[in-house]
């Protein structure tokens, strides 16, 4: 069966087709470090890492690009704040990003291209621009035109009408139209600057990728990629210039963006004072349990940000774990087999329709939320099949495919956190170890859900090293 995706552009599911072989390149839009990142930052950077990794499972050979806005107004006023120089400012919290990603487990991209590394790149754009006729220079600042193009707005799905109206675009008398938007801004006093044609100054937001997607994927791409608030005016924008400025369409063959996130129904903010980070969130939770609560909802939907949600993952996180410990540990001293009995055909059947059922939901536009689901299934399997004492070849293939699908979310990978233990817990781990050694099985199983209640996972080790 075919990946499919669902295109902003067309708004469809579409089969994924590769304009080159087997190849598929990837841009998604990356931070602007100018602060800490935030959940709503992970949670996109979350889903586009599992769709990069089960691309990469389907057999395809992807090329993923992610790029550093280092150069921003954003930046620029918070170095004011802070007195600092921009570039160190934007290095420092780049830094601090990448951090993050590893906590995350987000795995790195193939280049993280940043803007200042690349204004020759983007001078020489916008230069082609003016020359076509799409772009204008005005007092030092230069802009596209968007009447230019007659399909303007092709990706929001809006007129031109429409957009001027949602746009809040401040009139600006350097403008032929509200909606044309900067290539090129020339600095204030005081400002970082990099020399140009028109100005001693800094490209515009939208330039940068269109440059930098171009440079390292070519002219015409597979896949861009990133929030669902970067659908206008930045992606917008970007499909204007960089189809007017190379001649070629489409631009990208299929746009995918990743629903927001937001705190008890309400988008975060300085000024409700809810915005939690990367930092704040680890503090307190497992970052695989974060994974879990972001792909438990499908990309492309909202996702509202609850610990009572997060807590009872963590459960969740730590069954799988539990299975995992169970299926190793009977691994050991399961019997050899050359067939399954009837009862283990039963549940090799079913761990293969849920594998099926899993990649089917992947599949259908990378549907995480279904295909965990099945994953957990497959986990449930796992136990039942070391609980009642299955052959080590049942056991061997349901513990490779838990791995197996485990990692394509991302998961089992994180070094598990110890904790304290409290003392009520440490008591009751040394009676089922007691329990264990006189063969009271039935006591040792019943303090093991205890403590399981209790949110304690306990690994058993073979009853010699005890």
């Amino acid at each position: 069966m075919s990946v499919k995706v669902y295109n902003t552009l067309s708004g469809k599911i579409e089969e994924l087709r590769p304009r080159i072989d087997n190849k598929i390149g990837i841009y998604v839009c990356g931070p602007t470090v100018y602060d800490y990142s935030h959940i709503g930052h992970a949670r996109t950077y979350i889903a586009f890492d599992v769709i990069v990794r089960y691309l990469r499972y389907r057999g395809f050979d992807v090329k993923y690009i992610v790029n550093i806005t280092n150069v921003d107004d954003k930046i620029i006023n918070r170095a004011k704040e802070t007195n600092e120089d921009p570039l160190k400012l934007a290095d420092k919290f780049e830094n601090v990003f990448f951090e993050d990603m590893r906590a995350l487990g987000v795995e790195k991209a193939d280049a993280y291209p940043r803007v200042s590394d690349h204004m020759s790149e983007i001078v020489e754009m916008v230069q082609t621009l003016v020359k076509k006729g799409f772009a204008y220079e005005s007092y030092g600042d230069v802009y596209f035109d968007v009447t230019k193009i007659a399909d303007f707005g092709k990706l929001s799905h809006q007129t031109m009408e429409e957009m001027k109206a949602g746009a809040r675009v401040e009139i600006d008398e350097k403008k032929r139209n509200p909606a044309d938007f900067a290539l090129w801004k020339s600095a204030k006093e005081g400002e970082p600057y990099w020399e140009s044609p028109w100005s001693k100054g800094r490209p515009g937001w939208h330039i940068e990728c269109s440059a930098m997607s171009m440079k390292y994927l070519g002219q015409q791409f597979d896949i861009h990629g990133g929030a669902k608030d970067l659908v206008f005016p930045h992606h917008e924008n970007e499909i204007a210039q960089s189809e007017a400025y190379s001649g070629k369409r489409p631009f990208v063959g299929y746009w995918v963006h990743a629903g927001f996130l937001t705190i008890d129904g309400r988008k975060m903010s300085k000024s409700l004072g809810n915005i939690i980070t990367i930092k704040d969130l680890l503090s307190k939770y497992d970052p695989e349990v974060f994974r879990l609560f972001v792909l438990s909802t499908h990309y492309r939907r909202p996702v509202d940000f609850k610990e009572k949600a997060l807590d009872q993952l963590k459960l969740s996180l730590e069954r799988v774990y539990s299975t995992i410990d169970k299926l190793e540990t009977q691994i050991q001293s399961a019997a050899e087999v050359e067939e399954l009995s009837e009862k283990e055909k039963k549940i090799d059947e079913q761990v293969s329709k849920l594998k099926q059922k899993f990649l089917d939901a992947m599949d259908n536009d990378l549907n995480t939320a279904k295909a965990l689901a099945n994953f957990f299934k497959i986990t449930r399997m796992g136990n039942k099949a070391a609980t009642m004492g299955a052959s080590k070849r049942l056991l061997v293939k349901i513990l490779d495919t838990v791995i197996e699908l485990g990692k394509i979310f991302g998961l089992l990978k994180v070094e598990r956190k110890r904790e304290e233990l409290p003392e009520e817990v440490i008591r009751l781990i040394e009676e089922r170890d007691r329990a264990r050694k006189n063969k009271d099985w039935k006591r040792a199983d019943e303090i093991r859900e205890k403590l399981r209640r209790m949110g304690i996972i306990v690994k058993d080790k073979p009853l010699t090293s005890l």
